[in-house]
């Protein structure tokens, strides 16, 4: 679930928004309602850190075809398996073939290992 920030346009993924709602939160005494539940599902999905999922954007968007937006979504989902990539893809012009599909999957693992 990766979002943009009005103001900018900007893709951020879902750790960066797990990090600006919990920096509000402490600014604020309560979250929107809307707030508390983008907050409660980011603690719940998110797996890695804002600093290990910007890593993993920037070697995923260093792979052919893979755009930004498609690296914000594959970091977000971690996906582990083929089928996992070809859904991301599913909707695109451009499929990954094997291979590229596999270049993902090695980069995903990588970092979900850490």
């Amino acid at each position: 679930m990766e979002t943009s920030t009005e103001e900018t346009g900007k893709i951020i993924s879902l750790a960066e928004v797990k990090n600006i709602l919990k920096k509000i939160s402490k600014e604020r005494k309560e979250l929107l309602y809307e707030q508390k539940i983008a907050l409660e599902h980011a603690e719940k999905f998110v797996k890695l850190s804002a600093k290990q999922t910007k890593e993993l954007i920037t070697e995923l968007m260093k792979l052919d075809h893979v755009e930004e937006i498609h690296a914000y979504k594959i970091a977000d989902l971690l996906p582990n398996t083929e089928d996992d990539i070809r859904a991301i893809f599913a909707k695109e012009r451009y499929t990954p073939n094997d291979k590229e599909i596999k270049n993902i999957l090695e980069v995903v693992k990588k970092h979900s290992v850490e």
